[in-house]
């Protein structure tokens, strides 16, 4: 089969389109026929191997899994055999390793059953993404009906499934992002839109019960100004900071002032499992949500994808079709 496949960590140029073995599957596995994958950041911080310290689990020198992506949809090929209520021929989407290929091996219990109102393309979109926005604004932000919710880098991947979650869930949503994006983000339910390369959020006119930053650039000090007394912030990933430390070192600064201040300060690190999938998938069949994609490449261009990625003005996902 072919696969998108890297043997040392760097730029987009590490990655080659070659023929290698298809993978072989557990008996708690399914053997998927990829038809579509997502593209994210975690795409990018899996290639180049930054920061740093994440090397410690993906590999010292190279890493250990070659094959890229990891957002999946596709059909099920085989069935390991301890897997139950799934069948051959059936449409599933999830999450696995190795998605930048032809077939691809995931946990059953990372996968679901593909949303019927969708494509491969669209479902290829979800997993990572809207299962972070998911955790993100219900079970760390704990989000209520009515509040104001802000919610930073609205128009990328993660930013426009949590939107989208936010307004679902009964509150009035402010999304922050450049100009390219703001018909985007009004589009899919912004009741307010802020570009910041026009406007700042935190003028101190407006006040909101929960901030999602998934930009990951801002000062804390900054973001709280535009925080009630009482507010939440959640950090959702983090960008810049050096090769060393990211944005990991934002994200210590939150733990250690949140819990000397009135305000709710701190991160997250998202789980994957089936059952964020499935609410998901409830929310997308029911019209409350539906996948943002940028653009879509073919998998033999699967680096210049990757590329256009690391430009970081992709406007929801972007999808590598198979």
């Amino acid at each position: 089969m072919k696969a998108i496949v890297q043997d040392r960590y760097g730029s987009a140029d590490v990655l080659e389109l070659r023929d290698i073995d298809k993978p072989m599957i557990g008996e708690n596995e399914l053997l998927l026929q990829v038809r579509a994958a997502g593209a994210g950041p975690d795409v990018w911080h899996l290639m180049t191997g930054l920061p740093y310290p994440v090397r410690l689990a993906l590999g010292l020198r190279a890493p250990k899994t070659p094959v890229r992506g990891r957002d999946v949809a596709g059909q099920v090929t085989a069935v390991g055999r301890g897997v139950s209520g799934v069948q051959v021929g059936d449409e599933v989407y999830g999450i696995c390793e190795g998605s930048f290929a032809e077939y691809a091996g995931a946990r059953a219990d990372k996968c679901a059953p593909k949303p019927t109102n969708l494509t491969f393309e669209q479902a290829a979109a979800v997993p990572i993404s809207g299962i972070t926005a998911l955790q993100a604004v219900r079970d760390k932000g704990r989000v209520q009906p009515g509040q104001r919710v802000l919610i930073i880098g609205a128009g990328g991947g993660v930013g426009t499934f949590a939107v989208q979650l936010a307004k679902a869930f009964g509150a009035e949503v402010t999304g922050v992002c450049s100009t390219a994006k703001v018909d985007l983000v009004r589009s899919i339910g912004a009741d307010q839109v802020i570009d910041y390369t026009k406007a700042d959020f935190a003028d101190g006119e407006h006040r909101y019960d929960l901030i999602l930053d998934t930009a990951g650039n801002r000062a804390l000090a900054h973001l709280r100004r535009a925080l009630t007394p009482k507010g939440t912030l959640v950090l959702v990933g983090g960008e810049g900071g050096g090769r060393w430390l990211g944005g990991l070192d934002r994200l210590l600064r939150a733990i250690v002032l949140s819990p000397i201040v009135s305000q709710k300060l701190g991160g997250m690190l998202a789980t994957e499992e089936r059952e964020h999938l499935l609410v998901l998938t409830e929310l997308i069949e029911s019209g409350k949500v539906t996948p943002v994609i940028d653009r879509t490449y073919p998998l033999a261009e699967a680096a210049e994808a990757i590329r256009y990625l690391a430009q970081g003005h992709s406007a929801g996902k972007i999808v590598i079709t198979v």
